[in-house]
C-alpha cells in the first residue's frame, strides 16, 4: 500500500481510507458488529492505516466498533473521527443540528475517546461547518484539545475556502475532506488552491462515487454520457501527483 502524507502536516496515512460509515449507517442495514470488526482488520492486513468514523453514525455504534477493532493495531494505524452534529429537537431528535461550540467540542471528545479506547485521536474534523459558532472559536477549542495532547491534527468537513483559510490562522489545518470524484469536482475551483497555497493536505470521500462497481459505467451527474470508473482512478491518480491527499472510500 503507498502512503501519502497530508500537506506539510507529517501526518502520513495510507492512500486509500476506510470510511466505516456504512457498517452502521447510511448504506442499507448495519453490518452484525463481529462482522464489521473482521471486515476493518481485514483492511488493516491489507495494508490500510487510515479509518474514518464519527460520533454520529450509528449514533455512537460506528466509534465502539472502530474501537474495538482496531485496539489490537492501535499504535499502526490513523483513526479519525468527527464532531459537530447533534439531536434536533425540532426534527424528533435526528442528528442534524449543528453544533461546534468550544465546550461541546471537548465533550464530544472526552466520549470519543472512551468509545474509540485511545487517549488521543489523530485526526479530528469539524463535521460541519457550524452557522452560530464563529469558526475561529471552534479551530480555537480544537487547537486546546491538540496542547492537552487529547487531538494530534485538525480537520474540516466540507468547508469552503474562506472556512479553511480563517481555522488555519487560529490552528493549522492538516486537512479537509470533502466529496469528490468524477462526478463532483467543485473542490478544484477553489478549496484545492487554496490548500495548494497553505501547504494543506486533503481527503476525499466517494472517489469512485459512493459504491459503484469500477467494473459498471454509470452516468455523470452533468451528462448523459457514461463514465467508467478506472476513469476516476485515473483522476484520484493524477490529482495526488500535484496535492497531497488521501482517498476514503
Amino acid at each position: 500500500m503507498q502512503k501519502r502524507t497530508l500537506g506539510n502536516s507529517g501526518l502520513e496515512v495510507s492512500a486509500l481510507g476506510l470510511g466505516c460509515m456504512g457498517l452502521s449507517l447510511g448504506l442499507g442495514p448495519a453490518t452484525e458488529k463481529g462482522e464489521a470488526i473482521k471486515l476493518i482488520r481485514a483492511a488493516v492486513e491489507r495494508g490500510v492505516t487510515f479509518f474514518d468514523t464519527a460520533e454520529v453514525y450509528g449514533s455512537f455504534v460506528n466509534e465502539e466498533v472502530v474501537g474495538e477493532a482496531l485496539a489490537p493495531f492501535r499504535k499502526d494505524v490513523v483513526i479519525a473521527t468527527k464532531f459537530g452534529f447533534e439531536p434536533d429537537p425540532g426534527n424528533n431528535d435526528k442528528w442534524t443540528a449543528t453544533n461546534s461550540r468550544p465546550d461541546h467540542i471537548k465533550q464530544v471528545v472526552e466520549s470519543s475517546l472512551k468509545r474509540l479506547q485511545t487517549d488521543t485521536i489523530d485526526l479530528l474534523y469539524q463535521h460541519r461547518v457550524d452557522p452560530n459558532t464563529p469558526i475561529e472559536e471552534t479551530a480555537g477549542a480544537v487547537k486546546d484539545l491538540i496542547q492537552a495532547g487529547k487531538v494530534k491534527h485538525f480537520g474540516l468537513s466540507e468547508a469552503g475556502a474562506k472556512t479553511i483559510r480563517r481555522a488555519h490562522a487560529v490552528q493549522p489545518v492538516t486537512a479537509p475532506q470533502s466529496e469528490y470524484s468524477l462526478f463532483w469536482r467543485e473542490p478544484e475551483e477553489s478549496v484545492m488552491p487554496t490548500l495548494a497555497e497553505l501547504g494543506i493536505g486533503f481527503v476525499p470521500f466517494s472517489p469512485l462515487g459512493k459504491g459503484f462497481s469500477p467494473a459498471r459505467l454509470i452516468p455523470s451527474r452533468s451528462s448523459t454520457a457514461p463514465i467508467s470508473a478506472p476513469s476516476s482512478l485515473a483522476l484520484v491518480r493524477t490529482i495526488a501527483k500535484r496535492t497531497r491527499l488521501s482517498s476514503k472510500s
